[in-house]
């Protein structure tokens, strides 16, 4: 009698449940990457220019400069048209470098520059480099020039204030004088900061005849300085691209610290002033 061939039973094998489970786990991996590139490719493409920046700038740092410089002309001619009503001036010092100012007559060879201020002292003793060359050749020109003090807090405020007068000679027709306040005190209190600073102000303005012009930061005033100096002219920096036009009470508004002027190598400081040129010229001392 001939047994019938039994056919070999089907069990699956060891190998077919690795492939399985090798199937799901490349499944459940392209399930994560593919969403995971799609973010990234999204993210590149929307902030290519900034990764463009980061590439480039360890390679072509010159070119960097000039691209981000580009990119601040353009904000800040389009504000600056916005407001044709207003005047314009710039902030100077001794990291200018030495400025070829036969050529300072415009920003972006477009808005006339009429007023200057220059960095003339720093906290007891220091000077400014380029002071006294500077504010002789804005004389020169013709052009109204304020000097102004960079206080610093965690020295003597009257010691500060005979630095600066016995630095600075101011003639009728200068603008008044400048107290830059900027700093956030390390040994003493705010309050005892506030008490330099008035004495600072009493000082200088006994000295020159003329109440002095307070510069400071817009979140340094608003926090610290604005309920006890608020009736101060006041000239305040706020660089953010979304501010489109100055606060009442900013009477200077810096709006800018990477202007573009002819003459001078590198970015400056760019302000407006929220008047016209004659409300500019009878804050100025008297003649």
């Amino acid at each position: 009698m001939i047994k019938p061939i039994m056919a070999k039973s089907s069990k699956p094998g060891k190998k077919k449940v690795q492939t399985d489970k090798q199937i799901q786990k490349n499944l459940l991996l392209w399930s994560i990457a593919i969403p995971a590139l799609l973010v990234l490719f999204i993210f590149a493409w929307q902030h290519r220019a900034g990764i463009s920046y980061l590439f480039v700038k360890w390679f072509e740092k010159d070119k960097v400069e000039r691209e981000d410089l580009s990119k601040y002309d353009i904000r800040n001619k389009e504000l600056m048209r916005r407001h044709d009503d207003k005047i314009y001036g710039i902030d100077v010092s001794q990291y200018q470098g030495e400025i070829s100012w036969d050529e300072v007559l415009t920003i972006q060879e477009e808005f006339p520059i009429d007023y200057i201020f220059v960095r003339a002292t720093m906290g007891e003793k220091a000077k400014d480099t380029k002071y006294h060359k500077n504010w002789k050749a804005i004389k020169e020109k013709n052009k109204l020039r304020g000097a102004y003090h960079y206080f610093r807090p965690n020295e003597n405020s009257a010691k500060q204030a005979r630095n600066f007068i016995k630095t600075v000679k101011l003639e009728a027709g200068d603008l008044p004088p400048v107290l830059d306040i900027e700093e956030m005190p390390r040994n003493q209190s705010m309050d005892s900061l506030k008490v330099g600073l008035k004495r600072w102000l009493l000082l200088v303005e006994e000295h020159y005849e003329v109440k002095p012009i307070l510069y400071s930061g817009d979140k340094y005033f608003a926090d610290f300085l604005e309920k006890e100096f608020a009736d101060y002219t006041l000239w305040i920096a706020n660089y953010n691209f979304w501010i489109e036009k100055p606060k009442k009470h900013w009477n200077f508004w810096q709006f800018s610290e990477k202007g573009t002027v002819r003459g001078i190598k590198g970015p400056v400081d760019l302000n407006m002033f929220s008047g016209d040129i004659e409300d500019l010229e009878a804050l100025c001392i008297a003649l």
